[in-house]
């Protein structure tokens, strides 16, 4: 029997090309924006400075060595800022802590897990009683417990704010005078118009991050980090027309980011 190799080979590629059409296709859902001004010059700036706000993940230096089992309990937040206490509780802050340390190939135990157990840890740290706090720490799963891991928010403050604005009423009053004419005098009318404005505030925000040795309950280390937020707004308006823009990092995202910068110390000096 003679075998026809190129028509073998022809057969084969077919299978193996009818196989990837009939494969189902893995990707992650992306889905379109509902809003009826989508594709708009609007909607480009909008989501343009949303992109810049969005969460990045970060590519910890030892991701590729495990870190030991840690335990992320909620800080403090010392700040005295009404805006900033209204918006966030010492739980968020230790969320992002638990995400970015579990990213950092920590193995990381969920608050949630622990029960009582944590919360009479926290009491007992709190109330300088190491002893007691240290007995808690070898009970179930908090034994194989090695760092306890807190971020404490030490300042978050408006520390600057500018605005600026442009009216061309009074030019375009001059212009209208000095012209004499109707053509002067719709030219005064359209500088006179025209209005511009732009507001900017920053904030600091500083965070420390506590590093608690989970059998002597005494602090191994601890860091600090500093960030700038700033939020803007501008507008112009000409014969009628306007155009407004206003954006910024929010609160959460700064938070994450000084948690991403907090954690990338610790997964490069203390695994």
């Amino acid at each position: 029997m003679t075998i026809n190799h190129g028509m073998l080979r022809h057969r084969m590629a077919l299978a193996v090309a009818l196989a990837c059409i009939g494969a189902p296709a893995f990707a992650q859902p992306t889905f379109e924006s509902a809003s009826p001004t989508a594709g708009t010059s609007t909607s480009d700036k909008a989501n343009e400075s949303a992109d810049k706000a969005m969460y990045k993940a970060v590519e910890y230096s030892n991701k590729d060595k495990k870190g030991p089992t840690v335990i992320v309990v909620p800080g403090e937040i010392k700040s005295n800022n009404a805006t900033f206490t209204q918006k966030f509780a010492s739980n968020n802050i230790a969320d992002f802590g638990e995400l970015e340390l579990s990213q950092a190939n920590f193995k990381v135990l969920e608050r949630s897990d622990l029960g009582p157990l944590l919360g009479e840890f926290q009491l007992a740290y709190s109330m300088g009683d190491p002893d007691s706090a240290r007995k808690m720490l070898q009970k179930g799963k908090l034994k194989t417990t090695k760092y306890v891991v807190k971020f404490d928010i030490l300042k978050a403050e408006q520390v600057a704010a500018a605005k600026e604005g442009i009216s061309g009423r009074a030019i375009g009053n001059i212009i209208g005078i000095l012209g004499g004419s109707r053509g002067s005098y719709a030219a005064g009318e359209a500088v006179g118009s025209v209005e511009t404005g732009a507001a900017s505030g920053v904030w600091i925000i500083g965070m420390r991050y506590k590093i608690i040795d989970a059998n002597t309950t005494e602090q191994l280390a601890q860091g600090y980090t500093e960030e700038k937020m700033e939020v803007g707004a501008k507008g112009t308006s000409i014969l009628g027309v306007s155009s407004s823009q206003e954006g910024g990092i929010t609160l959460d995202g700064m938070v994450q980011r000084l948690v991403q910068k907090s954690v990338w110390e610790i997964d490069a000096k203390y695994k």
